[in-house]
């Protein structure tokens, strides 16, 4: 067999095996999205794969009026915003310190933050910590917990320790401080590792529940929306319904929604605003990686 055959099969299983992993990735998303704007009763029937049979709206303009819906994007989206920002511009000011060798403190507090990565307080005493400090009940508890990330610091600070050395010597000799050094040399040559981070922290934020469950189940205008998306996905199960499942009911009896096509709406549209952010970051996301990620 010669190379050029070799090359030929090779490049051949690799293309099928990357076919085959798109194929298994995007059918299950592409599923919901045609059971979602497929008319319900015909779901019931079954067989809907990538495009839906009978057309309709029904299930996503019975979700765009229950308020809370409304008040759960837009809290979603205010945590997102804030806590990703917070976070990657608080973790590149601790990645900058604890990268100068100047620093006496930085390798034990280098092992001290990779130590937590393993080990955790526990959820109990997380809890108790957040009341003492008054984040019960209270917007802030979305992101101020989030300001340090163990994994977003080491990330950075081994991609500061990657850029050259004498960019910030000769700074000093121009008579700039730290800050000064930080704002206007550090930052803008670490966009790369600094937007990887963020959609990182995006995707955390965006997704995460547990923190609303736990610390603001009874604050109705602190509610996201992924936890409401729990709350329908709950409610649609059970015999105990609620608005939702009432509304769900009434609509299948008139050929409108089902539980089905409901579950399938509301994961659209709580999916579908967080992969918009990608193609916008998509550029930074391999470079910043590689270079964060490797120290020569």
């Amino acid at each position: 067999m010669t190379e050029k055959t070799s090359n030929i099969i090779f490049d051949s299983i690799k293309l099928f095996v990357l076919i085959f992993l798109l194929i298994i990735t995007l059918y299950p998303f592409l599923n919901l999205l045609a059971i979602s704007f497929n008319e319900a009763q015909d779901t019931a029937k079954g067989g809907i794969t990538l495009f839906p049979r009978v057309f309709s709206t029904a299930s996503y303009r019975t979700l765009f009026r229950l308020p809370e819906l409304f008040t759960g994007f837009v809290n979603s989206v205010l945590r997102t915003v804030i806590g990703s920002v917070t976070q990657v511009f608080s973790c590149a000011m601790i990645a900058y310190v604890l990268s100068r060798k100047s620093f006496p403190l930085r390798k034990p507090l280098s092992l001290l933050w990779i130590f937590t990565m393993y080990v955790s307080g526990g959820l109990i005493p997380y809890y108790f910590l957040m009341r003492s400090l008054g984040l019960l009940n209270n917007f802030h508890i979305y992101w101020i917990p989030g300001l340090t990330s163990a994994f977003t610091i080491i990330v950075i600070r081994t991609y500061i320790i990657g850029l050259p050395e004498s960019l910030i010597e000769a700074a000093k000799v121009e008579g700039a401080g730290e800050f000064r050094i930080f704002m206007q040399i550090i930052l803008p040559l670490a966009i790369p590792v600094l937007a990887t981070m963020a959609l990182f922290a995006a995707v955390d934020h965006w997704n995460s529940w547990v923190d609303t469950w736990l610390f603001n189940p009874k604050k109705k205008e602190l509610t996201t929306l992924q936890y409401e998306l729990m709350k329908k996905l709950s409610s649609t199960n059970s015999s105990k319904a609620g608005k939702l499942g009432a509304a769900a009911k009434r609509g299948s009896r008139s050929g409108g929604t089902t539980p089905k096509s409901i579950r399938a709406a509301m994961t659209m549209i709580a999916a579908v605003p967080i992969m918009l952010v990608y193609p916008f970051l998509q550029k930074y996301f391999v470079t910043g990686l590689t270079l964060g990620g490797v120290k020569e």
